[in-house]
């Protein structure tokens, strides 16, 4: 039993967040906050909307594309131009009415609309603005496209993504945008914090190519502690030993020692017990610095047993492992139905749709149920009518284009 009565509305409640990012890092980062209850209202383009609408397939029954689906739940779509000067003028009371704006404009148009973020506070000053872009609001690439392709290739990341011989590689999803939309989220909700005690705004500038820089804890601050680039380790990890795939008799497992006394339980439980008595293999340190030699007995005894008698040793041993899975195997698994990892919602016209669940789960105030992405510009009269215009006025908005 908790000490006091849970909250009956999500922890974002109250806050409107206008999400004018389109592709994925500023869309993943409004998602965030519907997910945690606020209302996010994604502005795109009139007639097209943001690009990944039509990136695909997979499409839904709906026409709704895997890509789109994956980062604009729970939010409203309103069309709008905002280079049109009846666009522009909507845009602003918009942001008088919003806590936040998300928004990937290119540095030099956001300058040429008056929406560079000295100007945005200057007109809004309580508005928490947060500017997504390639290589941030700074430096010689500030005017320059970022792709998370590329921001993967000149972070470093490809350098040590793939196998240990032969080209570099990237990872297989977008991380780097991925990664900057988790840092824009704890950043705003930061900048909301730190509002109750300023009152006024703040202006947040993130680049792809900083956060997918930062990401690489670890792997970047030993090349700055040392000197030393360091190499591909292709499965195999930078600083413990074994820690890496491993081939067994039928398949492949994921062996993760990572302690001196996991390396002695996973000894015994291999029944390598000379492995484990070596005492030039005794600590990380002396494995790492002997890895040429460590890795590939343990990858002879590997081979020797199949994938589930080793899942059966290694767990009654208590040493962390894992056999690699697919989509289809990890959302099939008790452990993802557990925590609700896989949603089913429903379509306007009643079609099931399934959907990663939210992995926030909080005690003592709900997170906000998840719902459909919305069609291209299905809430734009709604909003509008928030902003108290007429039938009318917004008639002659959609005449003329400007929504």
């Amino acid at each position: 039993m908790l000490p006091f009565a849970t909250d009956a509305v999500p922890p974002l409640a109250g806050v409107r967040v206008l999400d004018a990012a389109r592709v994925l890092a500023g869309p993943f980062c409004g998602q965030l906050l519907a997910d945690l209850g606020a209302d996010v209202v994604k502005l795109e383009r009139p007639g097209s909307g943001d690009d990944t609408r039509g990136w695909g397939p997979p499409f839904t029954a709906d026409g709704t594309s895997a890509y789109f689906l994956s980062c604009n739940r729970s939010k409203r779509s309103l069309t709008l131009d905002i280079g049109t000067p009846d666009g522009s003028s909507i845009f602003h009371r918009l942001l008088e009415t919003s806590d936040v704006l998300i928004e990937n404009f290119r540095t030099d148009s956001a300058e040429k609309m008056g929406l560079a973020p000295e100007q945005l506070l200057a007109r809004h000053p309580r508005l928490v603005a947060c500017s997504i872009s390639g290589f941030g609001r700074t430096g010689p690439l500030r005017d320059a496209p970022g792709y998370d392709f590329a921001i993967q290739a000149m972070s470093g990341l490809m350098g040590i993504t793939g196998p240990v011989a032969g080209p570099p590689f990237k990872v297989g999803v977008a991380l780097a945008d991925v990664l900057t939309g988790l840092y824009a989220a704890t950043a705003i909700l930061a900048c909301l914090k730190a509002r109750e005690r300023s009152g006024h705004g703040y202006a947040i500038d993130l680049g792809l190519l900083d956060c997918a820089l930062a990401a690489q804890v670890n792997v970047a601050q030993a090349y700055l502690t040392s000197g030393t680039v360091p190499l591909r380790q292709g499965n195999a990890h930078l600083q413990i030993v074994p820690y890496e795939l491993f081939e067994t008799a039928d398949g492949y497992l994921v062996l993760n020692v990572g302690n001196d006394s996991q390396w002695r339980a996973f000894c015994v439980a291999a029944g390598a017990g000379e492995l484990g008595e070596e005492p030039r293999f005794a600590t990380n340190r002396q494995r790492v610095e002997l890895r040429v030699e460590v890795v590939p007995r343990v990858a002879e005894v590997m081979r020797r047993l199949p994938t589930a008698e080793w899942e059966k040793r290694l767990s009654e041993a208590h040493v962390p492992h894992a056999v690699v899975r697919d989509y289809a195997g990890t959302f099939a698994h008790e452990q993802t139905a557990a925590r609700g990892m896989k949603v089913t919602i429903r379509d306007p016209a009643g079609n099931p749709v399934d959907l990663i669940g939210n992995p926030v789960h909080l005690t003592g105030a709900p997170t906000a149920p998840p719902a459909m992405p919305p069609r291209l510009g299905a809430q734009t009269d709604d909003v509008l009518r928030e902003l108290g215009l007429s039938a009318d006025e917004v008639a002659a908005l959609r005449a003329n284009g400007v929504v």
